[in-house]
């Protein structure tokens, strides 16, 4: 016997039940307490006394007091902390037991995986997670593929006795390892031979690895092969997701043609435990035409982690999940969208604040407000002017009106910078060139610049501005469509009779030659002009309803000209009186340097200097103050040490602001002096 030291093989040793009759059945804890107490009753127990004797005796009490009980000897069992895992779902203790798995030589696999990152075959975006990948891989152990679940791809593995010489093996197994039930019973055939009639193993009550029956003598007459009752690993299975959903094994024309794919969107936390995984299992499995072993994917691009408005991982526990159908039910999908999107900076977490979700909302208004504008002056009319539908025919019908040349060239621009940016991943970058371009650019100066045209009495002129304006929002539709897809759709479709969806569509290809640097020029001089002004007008606290003018000095002949040609405009949005030109400014102005003049806001009989001094300097001493507090805060080495992260961010963004707002009433109260 195993006792008497007698040689046995695993399997044999794996048979027996070595545990002794009265613990079977026991609770495992309540077994501990009965080994204890057997191997103390056999006299076997190292004994101590029921107290510490590092300690010494116990003290003698004092009067009155109960008398403690005296020592008595005990088993010793030393209470030793170790690392104890406690299951995840049942939060019990795990007992150790050894079983056998499946293993899968992970350092052979990981080797061209970690070749096709160094030598640029794969690239990681932003490149400095490269590290995070390389050091698991460098570092891998032999994985572990099978788990004990009820879920999950079973192993391919069908067992069957083993035979040593043609005689079976007691105890021991063979397995054939088969993609079906078929297949393992033909590779079994062949090692059995074809006289062993051999069947699947179909006992529910239990796993049983085979069940044979020897005919004369030891020779087998009947095999019943028991397949593997383990799954496979759910990051194998995963793993063989980039090709196994396009019909792998099978060579499929879906395989063909999107094997390898293209960009990989994930985070950094499953770099390992899903990104590898797919790296290894394509390189071993998959080839490309030549015969070489080809990636699942070009490009990792490797997200941030959406946390909470303060900066905290979101947790149940913690109170504070935001619920993405919520937010969709009350603000929309594309706000929420482009939300995300503005906030993707590379290398940084998103810190979601739902007023940031209500604020992008206004951002698909004010794009349907404008497209219902548009619409309604016309700009999709049938017999609106041609040219303005194509880029092509854009360009060779070049508009005569600077504010529609101008407008153009504002396209291109954006066009590009949204191009370039996805191209590098910086989804951010595209989602803020676009906000910029549609609300600002678009929205707020070109529908009021235009407005003269599409209003006026010059029909070619209408007509023009109808087909440049169709043209510039077709753009916006277009570039906007991959971070908000459906609003964009549904303007796209209501808008005008369309050949395809959007969805469908081809990507803007503006070429540098549409942008007209005279218009430009112009059109930029007006725009910033009149942001001046109004900028001047809130500092000094000018009434809203107050009509001022503007004197031009110290410019040339083209500057009086701009101001001039454009005097209609800029006097309308800027709620001025008068555009004029003089050698000399007037007494008690504000003067606006421009590039190729100056421009001059005579404000002392509109507003009370004194009064209005007053008011930015109790301001200006207040913020003051505030920014002090601030500083003082920000430079002490304990608030930053102690302080959680998103507090100190939430100081440094207050700061920031405070120091801001500081310099604009500088600024205002410079503008005043020179009032005097």
């Amino acid at each position: 016997s195993i006792i008497e030291g007698a040689e046995m093989t695993e399997a044999e040793i794996d048979a027996i039940n070595l545990v002794p009759d009265q613990y079977r059945g026991l609770d495992r804890f309540e077994a501990r307490k009965a080994v204890i107490a057997d191997i103390t009753a056999e006299g076997l127990a190292v004994m101590t006394l029921s107290y510490d004797e590092r300690l010494g005796p116990p003290k003698k009490k004092e009067k009155g007091e109960e008398e403690e009980a005296a020592p008595h000897p005990v088993p010793l069992v030393e209470a030793k902390k170790i690392t104890q895992p406690f299951g995840d779902r049942s939060k019990v203790v795990i007992e150790p037991m050894l079983t056998d798995q499946w293993f899968v030589d992970a350092a052979t696999l990981a080797k061209p995986a970690i070749e096709a990152v160094k030598n640029g075959t794969t690239k990681f975006v932003p490149e400095a997670w490269e590290k995070t990948y390389f050091q698991w891989l460098e570092n891998i152990e032999p994985w572990c593929i099978s788990r004990q679940l009820w879920w999950g791809h079973q192993i391919p593995v069908w067992y069957g006795p083993r035979l040593d010489a043609g005689d079976v093996v007691p105890g021991e197994s063979k397995g054939f390892c088969a993609e079906t039930e078929a297949e393992a019973i033909a590779l079994a055939k062949d090692y059995y031979g074809s006289d062993v009639e051999l069947r699947i193993h179909s006992d529910e009550t239990g796993f049983s690895r085979f069940s044979y029956v020897l005919g004369d003598g030891t020779k087998l007459s009947t095999v019943r092969l028991g397949r593997d009752p383990d799954v496979l690993d759910t990051w194998f299975s995963s793993g063989l997701w980039p090709m196994s959903t396009l019909g792998w094994p099978e060579q499929t024309p879906e395989l063909a043609k999107y094997y390898k794919t293209d960009v990989l969107v994930t985070g950094f936390d499953i770099i390992f435990f899903w990104v590898a995984r797919m790296m290894m299992t394509g390189l071993h499995f998959m080839e490309d035409e030549e015969g070489k072993p080809e990636v699942p994917f070009h490009t990792v691009y490797v997200h941030a982690l959406v946390r909470d408005a303060q900066g905290k991982k979101m947790s149940k526990s913690l109170g504070n999940v935001i619920d993405p159908l919520e937010i969709i039910d009350e603000y929309g999908a594309d706000a929420l969208r482009f939300t995300l999107t503005s906030m993707a900076a590379m290398g940084r977490d998103i810190k979601l604040d739902v007023n940031r979700v209500a604020g992008y909302r206004n951002f698909g208004t004010k794009l349907w407000n404008a497209a219902r504008f548009a619409e309604m002056n016309g700009c999709y009319a049938a017999d609106a002017c041609s040219y303005g539908r194509t880029t092509e025919e854009l360009r060779k019908n070049s508009p005569r009106h600077m504010v529609n040349r101008w407008v153009i060239g504002e396209t291109v621009r954006v066009s590009k910078a949204v191009h370039k940016a996805l191209e590098e991943f910086r989804f951010n970058e595209a989602a803020g060139a676009l906000y910029n371009h549609i609300w600002g650019t678009f929205c707020d100066w070109y529908l009021e610049l235009s407005k003269p045209l599409l209003q006026g009495e010059d029909a070619a002129a209408k007509a023009e501005t109808q087909a440049t304006m169709a043209w510039a929002l077709d753009q916006c539709l277009v570039l906007l469509h991959p971070i908000m897809p459906f609003i964009t759709e549904e303007l796209w479709k209501n808008l005008s009779k369309r050949d395809k969806m959007l969805v469908h569509g081809d990507w803007p290809d503006l070429s540098d030659d549409l942008i007209d640097p005279v218009a430009d020029g112009e059109i930029g001089w007006v725009v910033k002009l009149i942001e001046e002004i109004r900028s001047v007008r809130v500092q000094m606290n000018v009434p809203a309803g107050a009509k001022i003018e503007i004197v031009l000095t110290g410019h040339d002949p083209a500057a009086a000209m701009k101001l001039l040609r454009n005097s209609q405009l800029i006097q309308r949005l800027a709620r001025l009186s008068e555009c004029a030109v003089a050698e000399h400014a007037p007494e008690g102005s504000v003067t606006i340097p421009m590039e190729d003049c100056s421009v001059n806001l005579p404000l002392a009989g509109v507003i009370d200097v004194a009064v209005e001094q007053a008011r930015l300097e109790k301001s200006f001493v207040k913020l003051e103050k505030e920014i002090k507090g601030l500083q003082g805060k920000l430079g002490n080495e304990a608030f930053l040490a102690k302080a959680p992260e998103h507090v100190v961010d939430e100081q440094r963004d207050r700061l920031a602001s405070a120091e801001g707002e500081a310099q604009k009433l500088r600024d205002a109260l410079t503008r005043l002096a020179e009032i005097g």
